[in-house]
């Protein structure tokens, strides 16, 4: 893939013309992509296998619950896997994370039910969920960084597109997965034996991973500052210590882009189907054409972001956010039209964010703890904000207060506006 831009210097124009290493960025991103595949699987067909690990009435609710208890042990993956890539580097920590991530995957998908062994059966969906929460918490750091690190300055924004392009694809093809085996299979066969299929595939996708990722070259940045990250003592402390504007900048903004992700590709899946009636077929097609809409935008949102910088790109988003997704929500209901309008402006609006997000969190810490600082502090909002919000929605709905979770989330888009308005521009900076 070549871009092909002009650019004055000394007044003169000359052609530039930049070959992204496409291959290194699809390498790198592939992990990502199962990563998120196996993630979004958990939340997309919930409703299928919860009866299968939980008895009673309360089978849905412990099932979000045992989702939500595993983002509380991405913090741990984000800071153990985080400092051991700022310490041994981005590649072997991508590996690991792979590896744990696929295996949670497998063990899901053959998972004896509740009939079967009893209350074993939750404990092995709760360790599987765990090896994944750490798995994620040290994934998500660690992409972020490398894609970050291997770019040109004043073309962060669009290497980093790569990342939801990766997670994207991935969520797509869990979508379509889920029209696809709720057209084909009865909803008895579902919740007996066909939610098992994505968990099980996820396995087969870690293969190809791992065979991807094997040829990843360590980046230049790391290899320069890991002397220095491994004189550093009490790193995460530093972080607070010397980095506070940092961290709260990064809590600030991840907020919002955790809430819209979660509210957008988990949450309203059930809540559309179980709360307001919604076809489930409609609901995953309105989320597969969605989805697909959100991967083509990455990139063109990543080169903007480099010409007109990241601050107004993120003041637009939150603005928009905080303004309509309360009017949206009024939509979720039965009918195509009204899912499709829903789903795309959430997910159109939401690729500001997305397109720039390892730039901006790598931007915001040095290379010596850019792991450790993204893996902690990205993590611990996600767990505080993301994994709470399906068992949110569900319990507001359940007690006639559905609306109040959109107001939630606009209200989190105001505290993040305010947050991005003091954020400094960084696009074309040196990282540290």
């Amino acid at each position: 893939m070549v871009e092909s831009g002009v650019e004055a210097t000394g007044g003169a124009s000359r052609e530039r013309q930049h070959r992204l290493p496409v291959r290194t960025l699809f390498a790198a991103s592939a992990g990502n992509a199962l990563e998120w595949f196996d993630w979004t699987i958990y939340a997309t067909f919930s409703i299928y296998f919860a009866s299968t690990f939980f008895p009673g009435d309360l089978a849905q609710i412990n099932t979000f619950a045992t989702y939500a208890l595993a983002f509380f042990f991405r913090p741990l993956g984000g800071i153990l896997i985080g400092r051991f890539a700022d310490l041994r580097g981005r590649k072997p920590a991508m590996i690991f994370t792979i590896t744990l991530m696929a295996g949670g995957s497998v063990l899901i998908g053959v998972a004896p039910t509740y009939d079967q062994i009893g209350w074993l059966a939750p404990l092995m969906l709760l360790l599987a969920r765990i090896a994944q929460g750490l798995s994620l918490g040290g994934e998500v750091s660690n992409a972020s960084a490398y894609l970050a690190e291997v770019a040109p300055p004043d073309r962060r924004g669009r290497y980093s597109s790569f990342f939801y392009i990766s997670t994207g694809t991935a969520v797509l093809l869990a979508s379509i997965l889920g029209f696809v085996l709720a057209r084909s299979l009865s909803t008895a066969q579902l919740e007996e034996w066909g939610w098992r299929l994505p968990f099980l595939l996820g396995g087969v996708l870690g293969v190809v991973a791992l065979w991807l990722r094997r040829t990843l070259e360590e980046t230049e940045k790391y290899r320069s500052n890991a002397p220095a990250a491994r004189r550093m003592r009490r790193p995460l402390w530093t972080t607070l210590q010397h980095h506070p504007k940092a961290v709260g900048q990064l809590v600030g903004f991840s907020m919002l882009s955790t809430l819209c992700y979660y509210t957008f590709f988990s949450a309203l899946t059930p809540f559309a189907v179980n709360s307001r009636g919604a076809d489930p077929v409609d609901v995953f097609l309105a989320l597969s054409v969605a989805t697909a809409l959100f991967v083509a935008l990455q990139y063109p949102m990543g080169a903007l972001s480099d010409r007109i910088g990241r601050r107004p790109q993120l003041l637009v988003w939150s603005a928009a956010t905080a303004l309509l997704v309360v009017p949206l929500s009024s939509l979720v209901r039965p009918g195509l039209v009204n899912l499709l309008v829903v789903f795309c402006v959430g997910l159109g609006l939401y690729t500001a964010m997305t397109s720039i997000a390892p730039a901006i969190m790598s931007e915001l810490f040095p290379t010596t703890l850019r792991g450790l600082g993204i893996g902690a502090w990205y993590n611990l909002t996600v767990a505080v904000f993301g994994g709470t919000a399906p068992l949110l929605i569900t319990a507001l709905s359940g007690a006639g207060l559905s609306t109040a979770f959109f107001y939630y989330v606009a209200a989190g888009a105001a505290v993040a506006f305010l947050v991005i308005w003091r954020l400094p521009e960084t696009s074309g900076t040196e990282l540290r």
